[in-house]
């Protein structure tokens, strides 16, 4: 099951899984890129179920979890969780950071839970959590945005921990910045001197190939940023990693 499995990364989890023989349930909000990467993926002979629906709904775990049924859900994919509200926090509403809340914590919870108690009943299964280097430092307009992927690292080093005697492999898998839709929707500007940029297929394979070397991978040979970013003089590291950002969004200092 891919959640956030339309576009970008999860797309291309879903064509490597169903190009291995996996059957497919994916879930994102918008049913048009769903239905065009479901159709892709049946292409491999593979069956493929879809669900739309916004995951900031309480509502929608409940929808995939009954969706799921009695299917053996054998690897959870939490692909979904973009910034939603990308303001500096007092000129941001707080209903509108509820809702990165409820994309990047409260809607994965509740699937992790449901469907990672199966997998520690079954003794096998697999839960692989995307994260991003936003959750190494503080960044400008990314305040909750990047305190929920901070969340999200320790949330998965925790629940590895607690599965790993059980054969459930959890991983986060850290993304920098990546050529996807949704970061050119922002107006990422690709071509900024010295960033380093994935490509969407090669995280999505680096992912699914260290899913059982738990808990954390970062993803697009950015291992010696964020070791940068964990820089013990805190000022310094935020300060270098806000002037890359401002290069990223095509900001002059």
């Amino acid at each position: 099951m891919i959640a956030g499995g339309s576009e970008g990364v999860g797309a291309e989890f879903a064509d490597l899984l169903a190009a291995a023989g996996v059957n497919l349930l994916l879930v994102a909000r918008n049913p048009e890129p769903l239905a065009v990467t479901a159709e892709r993926c049946r292409g491999h002979g593979v069956q493929v179920d879809t669900l739309a629906g916004d995951l900031t709904d309480p509502a929608v775990p409940a929808a995939i979890i009954d969706r799921a049924g009695g299917r053996e859900i054998g690897l959870l994919i939490y692909n979904a969780g973009a910034n939603t509200c990308s303001a500096e926090f007092l000129d941001g509403e707080l209903a509108e950071f509820q809702r990165v809340l409820d994309l990047n914590i409260g809607a994965q919870l509740a699937l992790v839970h449901h469907f990672g108690r199966l997998m520690r009943d079954r003794r096998r299964g697999g839960i692989l959590l995307v994260g991003s280097m936003a959750g190494y430092l503080g960044s400008v307009r990314h305040s909750v945005y990047g305190g929920v992927k901070a969340f999200g690292r320790i949330f998965a080093e925790s629940l590895w921990l607690e599965l790993r005697d059980h054969n459930v492999d959890v991983l986060q898998l850290i993304l920098g910045v990546t050529r996807t839709p949704a970061m050119h929707r922002v107006g990422l500007n690709f071509d900024a001197p010295g960033i380093r940029v994935a490509e969407p297929r090669d995280v999505a394979r680096e992912g699914l190939d260290q899913l059982p070397h738990g808990p954390v991978f970062v993803a697009g040979g950015n291992a010696d940023d964020v070791a940068r970013r964990n820089y013990p003089d805190r000022a310094k590291a935020v300060l270098g990693a806000h002037r890359a950002m401002q290069r990223l969004m095509g900001i002059e200092n």
